[in-house]
């Protein structure tokens, strides 16, 4: 009987592969590079990849382990999928185990069959005949137009923003470019995948709908976390087999094995949550990038507010710029803003539970003509916190360095960063007081006091706290899309992505908080914010007798030039003076980052940790920031610092924390430490 070896990716901090004998019997096939496989790890059994098959290896034979099972159910992942991987841990400075296993749906590393080779046998049923053909195409103005040819006909690696302001019918541009790719590979045997990433997975129902609607003859697959087990493996295995012609998804849907990828679109790629922030912390949008250079085909970067990195890259040539100016429904014009100045108020300008009489009148309108309006405030709970005016107490969280946020309606003290919650203390903890009060608000108290304003009006309220239950955000869209809903009140989860067609007044509280964050890129993040939520109004054309849209943000700072550029709907503008301000000041896209994150029970260990790390390695041409506590110093009793890494140069940063990374492996240290290239949040 022979042997052969094979070399497998685990999902160890490790940053290695290992050897594992593989015996043949006389007919036996060999394993595939690309296939799973069962081996033993320590104690355990875990399901690794084969990266690699060789006849010989340095370790002895007789210390290797065998390997338990290769999963020939499945097709071997392809090459292209495995240098994706390769890449993304090189990049972010990771083992390659660690990027392309947790990859994988959970039931396809499960130590038994069972799951897979159920789904293999219903995909094997299911109709492999594909019908390409759009079902009620709407004409395209002539900038969609040219924008969906232009997508369309786009040969080999062309990243493109198509950059559109809220409402110009970006989707339906990309609808319109899709069907022309998918036309264009109607032959089997030169199949299309186009790949569609959305930010977070309450836009997905709505882009799905609109996609089969569409495309009835086309089998769509969807990816995102909010899929059962079962069901995120049909749908992977769909797209893995090319069977799913268009893939929808979240950012974990970019690491999707898509053999026959065409064409990959992110929408609203400005937004954050393209970045992830736990465990390989990489950018979805980066890697999609990445992926469309790797397979020479094209991508499409869309958004009304692109990112400054966008903007940058396509003022200097580096994308496509695809503009759309106006809003593809006729008659619709984006809506006028208006600013409430709330600390130079009118005798007439009194306000009512921190909303002012003039928003209240524009509710009241708005009402009385049976529209729509939606109350913006990117605070969940009842109140931020919970304070005692006789001796300064306020609702500390025991554990973290935040406040517990007050929840009225479940009768709790709750932190937001690591769970911890109480019950609401009848009287102040230190002093006895009785008379403790809530300071600020959150949705829940905005929503209570619209109630006492309005008891007539059917209010509906989304975020995080409302929308727990499966399904259930799902389920608040369809009451507003069906009008049985009057004023809408909600974090970020409404600001992007929803075509409210009865909406026609946006009012934003409180958004002067990010004026003043530590966070460089704190302005560009309001300025998309309210730019997204000032889209959901007017998407239609004003109707006869109908109030015009209009957007109106409650502020202090009335003067601040950000206001003036959203007043005006001035991204280009607003993005270039940004631009100017960032070189002056050396920050990305013009300064390269990585950030050193260090953990420890006392603060002083991680500090100490940190200052080790920048003499462990010379770094010429790195700048070495000083180490600091974070922002969120303390969460869940353990403490927190940073080190921010910069240089001018990619190739030199990388290069450098090759040999960085591989020096802190080997330092022995009670701290727990990550590294994040590209930091979003510093």
């Amino acid at each position: 009987m022979e042997n052969c070896i094979l070399k497998v990716a685990l999902d160890t901090p490790l940053d290695f592969c290992f050897d594992y004998v593989w015996p043949l019997a006389e007919g036996d096939a060999r394993p595939l590079v690309g296939q799973l496989v069962l081996v033993p790890f320590g104690r355990r059994e875990v399901m690794g990849l084969i990266v690699a098959v060789h006849e010989t290896t340095d370790v002895p034979l007789e210390k290797l382990k065998q390997a338990i099972a290769v999963r020939t159910q499945l097709a071997p992942l392809s090459a292209e999928w495995i240098a994706l991987c390769s890449f993304a841990a090189d990049y972010y400075q990771r083992p390659l185990g660690e990027v392309a296993i947790p990859g994988l749906p959970k039931n396809l590393r499960a130590l038994k069959t069972t799951s897979l080779d159920k789904a293999v046998k219903k995909l094997g049923k299911a109709d492999a005949v594909h019908d390409a053909t759009p079902i009620a195409m709407p004409q395209l103005n002539l900038a969609q137009q040219a924008a969906a040819d232009a997508i369309a006909g786009a040969q080999g690696f062309a990243p493109t923003l198509l950059y559109g302001v809220t409402g110009s019918g970006k989707t339906e541009v990309y609808l319109q470019a899709a069907a022309q790719i998918l036309a264009h590979s109607i032959d089997e045997h030169n199949p299309a995948q186009i790949l569609i990433l959305v930010p977070e997975i309450n836009l997905t129902p709505q882009l799905e709908a609109n996609v089969r609607a569409r495309f009835p003859g086309v089998a769509l697959a969807t990816l995102h976390s909010g899929l059962a087990e079962g069901e995120r493996m049909t749908h992977w295995l769909a797209a893995h087999l090319g069977q799913a012609r268009i893939i929808l998804g979240t950012r974990l849907a970019i690491l999707s094995s898509l053999p026959h990828l065409k064409l990959i679109i992110v929408d609203e790629e400005h937004d954050p949550s393209y970045k992830q922030q736990e465990g390989l912390r990489y950018s979805a949008r980066d890697l999609a990038v990445w992926r469309a250079h790797q397979l020479s085909i094209p991508i499409v970067l869309g958004s009304a507010t692109p990112s400054l990195e966008t903007w940058h890259h396509a003022q200097s040539g580096r994308y496509r710029k695809l503009e759309l100016r106006e809003r593809a429904v006729k008659d619709a014009v984006l809506p006028k803003v208006g600013l409430i100045d709330l600390e130079r108020k009118a005798p007439r300008e009194q306000m009512v539970e921190g909303i002012s009489a003039t928003l209240i009148a524009a509710l009241k309108l708005r009402m009385e003509r049976g529209e729509q309006s939606l109350l913006f405030l990117n605070r969940r709970g009842y109140a931020p916190v919970l304070s005692c005016d006789s001796c300064g107490w306020v609702s500390n969280c025991t554990r973290c360095s935040a406040f517990l946020v007050l929840h009225k309606l479940d009768k709790r003290l709750r932190c937001h960063h690591c769970g911890y919650e109480q019950r609401i203390p009848r009287s102040c903890p230190d002093c006895g007081n009785v008379d403790i009060q809530p300071l600020g608000r959150g949705t829940q108290r905005v929503e209570e006091n619209l109630q006492m304003i309005f008891p007539e009006a059917r209010i509906l309220r989304i975020d995080a706290d409302s929308t727990r239950r499966k399904g259930s955000a799902q389920e608040a869209f369809d009451s507003v899309h069906r009008g049985e809903v009057d004023i809408l009140i909600g974090t970020q989860m409404v600001a992007k992505g929803h075509d409210f067609q009865n909406l026609t007044l946006v009012g934003v509280l409180n958004p002067d908080t990010a004026l003043f964050s530590h966070d460089y890129r704190a302005s560009e993040r309001l300025f998309a914010q309210l730019m997204q939520v000032a889209g959901r109004a007017g998407r239609v054309a004003q109707k006869e007798g109908g109030s015009a849209s209009e957007v109106l943000i409650q502020t202090r700072y009335p003067q601040h030039p950000l206001y003036s550029a959203v007043r005006k709907h001035d991204y280009d503008t607003f993005a270039s003076e940004l631009l100017e301000e960032r070189q002056q000041a050396c920050f990305p896209p013009f300064m390269y980052q990585a950030l050193l994150r260090a953990e420890a029970k006392e603060l002083k260990i991680a500090l100490d940790f940190l200052h080790q790390a920048i003499d462990c390695v010379e770094h010429d041409g790195i700048t070495m920031n000083d180490p600091i506590p974070m922002t969120m110093t303390r969460v869940a009793n353990i403490d927190r610092a940073q080190l921010l890494v910069e240089c001018s140069s990619r190739p030199a940063l990388q290069a450098f924390l090759k040999i960085w990374i591989s020096t802190l492996r080997d330092m022995k240290s009670r701290v727990r430490w990550s590294l994040e290239v590209d930091p979003v949040d510093i």
